[in-house]
């Protein structure tokens, strides 16, 4: 087990073991690639210690074949390690090439239901990991209030974690995280004009 050494111990009140048990919000954000991946292997490991998980994808559409979602649902279904149910409420990459541009309502109308179900699931402690895909985009549109979410993940019940993905996350959301990784690119072959591959992006 990796022994981190800590710049400060927080005066917080809590013995080891609690600080080491409570609930933790991750953010992955930045511009290159691996958020979604990281916070999916996240989840196998959730999967492992037989945690209920909940994937909410707020971009990728619902037609889109998420290589993730297909190994994550048959390993839920295994009756080995812990459930899978996935959530999707995007209506595809289109929105996040286009941002802001052209006729958002339904998009906007979709991530909003999506936070309110996300919002009862945590009131409810329906899973120990929830993985929030590409979230950030709707915060960082103005579709979804950031104070709203960093109130509630502050006050959410029990020991529910909760990952973050997507570029350009509110630095409110960053600030009120407890993990941050920023995924940074040096190089990606679509800059070279490169297109997708299977089983690399999907």
């Amino acid at each position: 087990m990796p022994q981190g050494q800590p710049v400060s111990v927080p005066d917080d009140g809590l013995t080891t073991r609690q600080r080491r048990n409570r609930p933790l919000l991750f953010v992955h954000t930045g511009i290159g690639k691996g958020k979604s991946t990281a916070a999916f292997g996240l989840a196998l490991r959730a999967w492992n210690q037989g945690w209920p998980i909940g994937v909410f994808q707020f971009v990728k559409s619902a037609k889109w074949k998420v290589g993730e979602e297909n190994a994550l649902k048959v390993l839920g279904a295994s009756g080995e390690g812990g459930s899978v149910d996935w959530h999707k409420m995007g209506e595809g990459w289109s929105w996040v090439q286009r941002g802001l541009h052209g006729d958002n309502s339904d998009n906007e109308e979709k991530a909003r239901e999506g936070w309110e179900q996300v919002k009862r699931d945590l009131a409810a402690e329906t899973y120990k990991l929830y993985v929030l895909d590409e979230f950030a985009y709707p915060m960082h549109w103005g579709w979804i209030d950031t104070d709203e979410v960093v109130e509630v993940m502050r006050d959410r019940p029990g020991t529910q974690h909760v990952v973050i993905t997507g570029r350009n996350a509110p630095q409110k959301l960053v600030e009120a995280a407890d993990l941050v990784t920023d995924m940074s690119k040096v190089k990606h072959p679509m800059d070279a004009g490169q297109k997708g591959q299977r089983g690399i992006e999907w």
